[in-house]
């Protein structure tokens, strides 16, 4: 076994466990980031994965191993910069541990990202949420279950990983209702609810009868939900939903769409986008600027209280009629 083996153990154990605490979803995305890299690595140089050095991972195999992503896997280019960012994290490290490799690591580290189209971001409007909430059969157990879970979704902005872990205990019905989470970056915050989400949640939780630390959203064997199954059942109900609102065909609909519903109708309420980024758990108000370029109301509005340019209509007039026939052929 080589010594880039014991580093990257000592990377995943001490580095991103015990210094940085990294979340379990992190952990999981800079796993698969290497164990790709080094699969790649062993076709390239046909050295198993225990066998490779810091020498055998230079700038040009981490670069081709980059083209092999957006080439043979079809990855976008953000994607790939998620990947290029976990690589980069673990040279970081290897660098204060190999310093004979200096040169190696620090070409690694140089290798940049790569930019890519920012698109508008996808959501929803009133009439499409409106069928997307009736959507769900409510005369079934199951049905009545997603349909809270929707208009939770739609209500809170919560990530579909908080929306899965939220509890009994997680929920405040009295004065100042909200529901508390664990969110990202292992911020926690609470979220107020509207006076419908919460005369919804007393008959859901009436009718559950859970202990406080249960799943406010299980599965039919009272198991948490996996992000997987929210992702399947808003897309069914975005399918069902589609019969009756045909623009719904037109967008991908997913849990995260939910949440920008919701920070579009903050903002559309003239919420400061402070505010919404505190709503939303962002680590930086800068995070909310792209609801402001996706809300075409507001830009509307904004050109309302503008004045029009003073300008006429005009008709263009050739000077001279030879030219206005060879123009006109």
């Amino acid at each position: 076994m080589t010594s880039l083996a014991p580093t990257i153990e000592a990377f995943f154990t001490e580095q991103l466990i015990t210094q940085r605490q990294a979340s379990p979803r992190t952990i999981a995305a800079y796993r698969d980031t290497l164990r790709m890299l080094f699969m790649f690595a062993q076709d390239r140089t046909g050295k198993t994965p225990s066998q490779l050095d810091v020498a055998d991972v230079d700038a040009a195999l981490v670069g081709a191993f980059l083209t092999h992503l957006e080439q043979e896997r079809h990855n976008s280019a953000r994607t790939r910069n998620t990947r290029l960012a976990a690589i980069h994290s673990l040279f970081r490290y290897a660098a204060y541990r190999h310093p004979e490799h200096a040169q190696t690591i620090q070409r690694v580290l140089a290798i940049p990202s790569k930019r890519h189209d920012k698109r508008e971001i996808d959501h929803l409007d009133s009439a499409e949420v409106d069928a997307l909430l009736a959507a769900p059969d409510r005369t079934t157990w199951i049905g009545r279950r997603d349909h809270m879970l929707l208009v939770l979704a739609v209500q809170t902005g919560l990530r579909v990983s908080e929306l899965t872990h939220v509890t009994f205990a997680d929920i405040e019905l009295g004065t100042g209702a909200h529901v508390r989470c664990h969110g990202k970056g292992r911020k926690d915050r609470a979220t107020p609810l509207t006076r419908q989400t919460v005369a919804l949640l007393k008959q859901w939780i009436k009718e559950q009868h859970g202990a406080p630390g249960d799943p406010v959203f299980p599965t039919s064997r009272g198991q948490l939900l996996s992000v997987d199954a929210v992702q399947w059942l808003v897309a069914k109900h975005a399918n069902i939903a589609s019969q009756t609102q045909p623009s719904l065909t037109k967008k991908s609909v997913s849990p995260h769409v939910l949440r920008h519903t919701c920070a579009m109708n903050l903002l559309n309420a003239g919420v400061d986008s402070a505010v919404i980024a505190l709503w939303l758990g962002h680590e930086s108000s800068q995070t909310t600027q792209i609801y402001l370029h996706a809300s075409m109301a507001l830009k509307e509005n904004a050109l309302a209280r503008t004045a029009p340019l003073n300008t006429k209509r005009g008709r263009y007039r050739p000077p001279d009629k030879l030219l206005g026939f060879l123009k006109d052929l």
